[in-house]
């Protein structure tokens, strides 16, 4: 059984790798679902989603939510978010995935 929570959260970014518009310091509203995995336990749920917010919030989108990426994420593309994402969750959760839009169209997906 699968359990997602989405979130969303605010920051600005540059990718200082990259010859395009991105390179210079710019913002996004981010969309973030974080998937864990897991049998229904006898209270009848797989995690609570209050317990999956809490710890979503205080390991990732506090750390990330109106700040400038580049000081949390060397080179903060939305697949090194995702990949940090799941480095600051892995030991807390049951994670099966990892989704980080960029734009309401533009998203990446990350699974270990």
């Amino acid at each position: 059984m699968f359990v997602t929570k989405e979130f969303t959260f605010d920051s600005a970014h540059y990718l200082p790798d990259y010859h395009g518009k991105c390179e210079s310091m710019h913002g996004h509203t981010y969309k973030m679902h974080v998937t864990v995995e897991g049998e229904v336990q006898p209270d009848g749920m797989v995690l609570d989603f209050v317990e999956l917010k809490k710890i979503v919030k205080e390991r990732v989108i506090s750390k990330l939510d109106h700040k400038l990426l580049n000081e949390v994420i060397a080179t903060p593309s939305a697949e090194n978010i995702a990949i940090w994402s799941w480095e600051q969750l892995e030991k807390k959760l049951p994670l099966y995935e990892i989704k980080v839009w960029e734009t309401p169209t533009s998203f990446v997906t990350y699974r270990k």
